[in-house]
């Protein structure tokens, strides 16, 4: 039985990177001052705040006035479609998103139902993604916002973000185009000033940095209503002391992950490619589903219990997830979004990468998977 921890759900969350965790410490033991003091200590703090500001920028390819730290990805997913929607109003009330979104996106788009917006959801065909074509079919005079990820958190799905965006602007230039790219960035290839989102969200904790800080791209021009109301950081957009060394942390994460960028979406798709090619040879009837993204590989075994699976490979040290942790073991509704039957919804797996794994993880995770088809195909 192998005793070392092989940990494979790093779409559900990564270990922080040295650099990061160096950063976070640095100013939690030197530079601890509050960036809105105006003393030499809190100028100092400051300027560690828009160090970061601008590592994140360079990384997201936009420029750092745009950029508005959060606490997570879901608090910026909130403010972008509430104070988004609002801003718009005037244009209209629908919007368009999908029936596979995370659920900090279907939470916040029940609550503009609530304050009398429309919302049509698009249900994605057998890629897990939602079309240009789709879109298109939506697309009304008063649509205002169209919200949609940019990689799916379960099944690793693309979406054409550009091309859905210039369907929107064509149809009513002043309305908004959002993506949750909380598993886009950094994992696949853009850049906010090429990719037309009026605004984009991302986390921390998704790219070696700690859970608890978060970023929204906030176009310029763009005027967002504060969620947090209070004092005047963040030029004014959203209230309370800035968490500095996790502000520090996610910079540098940043700054890393796009520096080499290309280098580590390779090893990411080598050892996806690795796994699958084993996974489908030795395991007659297994499903891969949706695909695209480097970093996520969703698989089923028709007819076996994925927390049976679990259980079978926490047991050997092999952590995996069936769908989003934030579901806490509910069924995938983006499964069932996608039209996939019962029994391969009930016998999914999920596989998150990072530049940290190996070929030797990928092995004994496959070797596993084996082992616990034929274990529990006789018990």
């Amino acid at each position: 039985m192998n005793v070392l921890e092989i940990y494979l759900d790093n779409a559900a969350t990564t270990r922080v990177c040295p650099e990061a965790a160096q950063a976070a410490m640095n100013a939690m033991l030197d530079d601890y001052g509050n960036p809105s003091s105006t003393h030499a200590k809190g100028r100092a703090a400051l300027k560690l705040v828009m160090n970061a500001r601008k590592q994140l920028a360079k990384a997201l390819g936009c420029e750092p006035w745009e950029i508005a730290f959060t606490s997570c990805g879901s608090e910026s997913d909130n403010w972008a479609l509430w104070s988004g929607a609002e801003y718009v109003s005037r244009k209209g009330g629908h919007i368009i998103s999908s029936t596979v979104e995370h659920d900090a996106i279907r939470r916040a788009l029940d609550e503009l139902e609530r304050r009398g917006y429309e919302v049509t959801r698009l249900t994605p065909g057998e890629s897990g993604a939602v079309s240009v074509e789709q879109v298109q079919s939506a697309l009304r005079p008063d649509t205002i916002l169209v919200s949609l990820m940019l990689v799916n958190n379960e099944t690793g799905a693309v979406t054409d973000v550009s091309a859905i965006s210039k369907a929107l602007k064509s149809v009513n230039p002043d309305a908004l185009m959002h993506t949750d790219a909380v598993q886009g960035f950094l994992k696949v290839p853009f850049k906010a000033k090429t990719l037309g989102a009026d605004l984009i969200s991302i986390s921390g904790h998704k790219i070696h940095a700690p859970k608890g800080i978060g970023a929204l791209y906030i176009k310029s021009g763009v005027r967002l209503k504060p969620l947090i109301v209070g004092g005047a950081q963040e030029d004014g957009r959203r209230a309370g002391t800035e968490n500095v060394p996790y502000i520090c942390a996610f910079g540098e994460a940043a700054r890393i992950g796009s520096e080499r960028a290309a280098e580590y979406q390779a090893h990411m798709r080598a050892m996806r490619d690795h796994a699958v090619e084993r996974l489908e040879r030795e395991n007659p009837g297994l499903i891969t589903i949706g695909g695209g993204a480097t970093h996520i590989l969703s698989i089923s075994l028709p007819g076996y219990k994925s927390e049976v699976l679990m259980n079978f490979l926490e047991a050997r040290g092999i952590y995996v997830s069936r769908s989003s942790a934030c579901k806490k073991g509910a069924r995938s509704h983006v499964l069932e979004a996608m039209g996939l039957p019962p029994a391969v919804i009930d016998g999914t797996l999920r596989i998150g990468l990072s530049r940290y794994t190996t070929v030797e993880e990928m092995d004994e995770f496959c070797t596993a998977i084996r082992e616990a088809r034929e274990c529990l195909a006789h018990s």
